[in-house]
């Protein structure tokens, strides 16, 4: 069984040991306080891990430790796994940047934008451009999610059944089909809106590839990059590593909440927005992977350049879509990694919403929302 197990003291590659324990005592406070079950931080310098410490429990009421080889649901961490596949497919000469999605998925070859009102009395227009490859991936789309209340589009969504971002029973393709019969808030390409963009990715790399996405992410990224507990299900012989999950209690606390359904086979939609599972053992490596512009271990998934050239947010619109796109800064020699069942606050900046696949808007959706989320070197709502 792969762990992650720490290879190298904090001081031999210039971290601050005492700074370390620090972030540990912040984290244990709020298990302490019960905000948080457990927790499991990583850092890393120089691909070495430099400090690795597991507290609290992956399952409270069975009282089962969190330990380095736990497995969490890493919800909005799968949109990079959805990027590098994409980004295969473009070194192969498959698919483009520039390509109009509607070239790949017929359904958005027509797209209409919203133009005033609200309820049944939206007024829509079509599209000046095509949403381009691009746009899903730099979140420009003009598409949303149903949890937002601040456009009549949302409503539109939450109408169509979107809470989840899939309507009940739909695999990925009937879910595409939806959300390209509803109008995008804004033109392709001008704004920034954190959506479900990263879905239509990944139904795109599907259509491209001719395989389903568990099977060109297990062939192409998974197996190569070794990372052996990555994926869209939890099999049996592993359940019982699976982390629960945990919201906020309305008495104050923590309750189990219901999360992703990863145990009893495939899944029937699978989300390149977020819906993978995985242990800290495969997102160090698959942070090491992106760390080291594309090869790990010898293996190269991507070239230099094209590791190097991920798409820029790029907006004529700045002040509308810059403040959210701003991802934060790290190190570029250090990865960071946070894995915890619960969210530490209701009142924290930038937390997971309630499926875990962008930002919480509202103090309602703080209450209800889904945890079980890791950190890699970015904020949640980064693009």
């Amino acid at each position: 069984m792969a762990q992650l197990r720490q290879e190298v003291d904090p001081d031999e590659v210039g971290l601050d040991h005492k700074a370390l324990d620090r972030l540990d005592q912040h984290f244990a406070h709020y298990v302490d306080v019960e905000r948080l079950p457990g927790f499991l931080v990583s850092v890393a310098r120089g691909g070495r891990v430099a400090h690795l410490t597991a507290h609290g429990h992956r399952d409270v009421a069975a009282q089962l430790p969190v330990t380095s080889d736990t497995l969490y649901r890493i919800y909005s961490m799968t949109k990079p796994v959805t990027a590098v596949a994409a980004l295969i497919l473009m070194e192969e000469g498959k698919l483009s940047l520039d390509d109009p999605v509607g070239d790949h998925l017929p359904a958005f070859a027509d797209m209409r934008v919203y133009d005033s009102g609200s309820g049944a009395d939206v007024k829509t227009r079509p599209v000046e451009q095509p949403m381009l490859i691009r746009h899903l991936m730099t979140h420009t789309s003009g598409m949303t999610f149903a949890f937002y209340h601040s456009h009549p589009v949302d409503a539109l969504y939450r109408d169509a059944h979107l809470e989840s971002s899939v309507p009940p029973g739909a695999n990925l393709a009937e879910a595409i089909d939806i959300y390209a019969s509803l109008p995008l808030q804004f033109e392709p390409g001008t704004q920034w809106n954190y959506s479900v963009a990263s879905n239509v990715l990944g139904r795109v790399i599907e259509v491209v590839s001719g395989q389903r996405l568990d099977e060109f992410f297990a062939e192409r990224i998974f197996r190569p990059l070794g990372m052996p507990d990555a994926g869209f299900q939890v099999p049996d012989d592993r359940a019982d590593r699976l982390s629960e999950l945990y919201g906020d209690a309305d008495g104050g606390g923590i309750e189990p909440i219901a999360g992703l359904p990863l145990r009893g086979g495939r899944p029937r939609f699978l989300s390149g927005s977020g819906g993978m599972a995985a242990s800290p053992y495969d997102v160090h490596r698959f942070a090491e992977f992106l760390r080291r512009r594309g090869e790990l271990d010898g293996t190269r998934l991507l070239s230099p350049r094209r590791s190097t050239s991920w798409p820029a947010t790029t907006c004529p619109a700045a002040p509308t879509c810059a403040p959210s796109a701003a991802p934060r800064t790290r190190s570029p020699a250090t990865t960071a990694w946070a894995s915890a069942s619960a969210s530490p606050s209701s009142s924290t900046p930038n937390a997971p919403n309630p499926h875990g696949t962008g930002c919480v808007r509202d103090g309602a959706a703080r209450r209800r929302r889904r945890s079980g989320w890791t950190r890699a070197a970015t904020s949640p709502c980064s693009s």
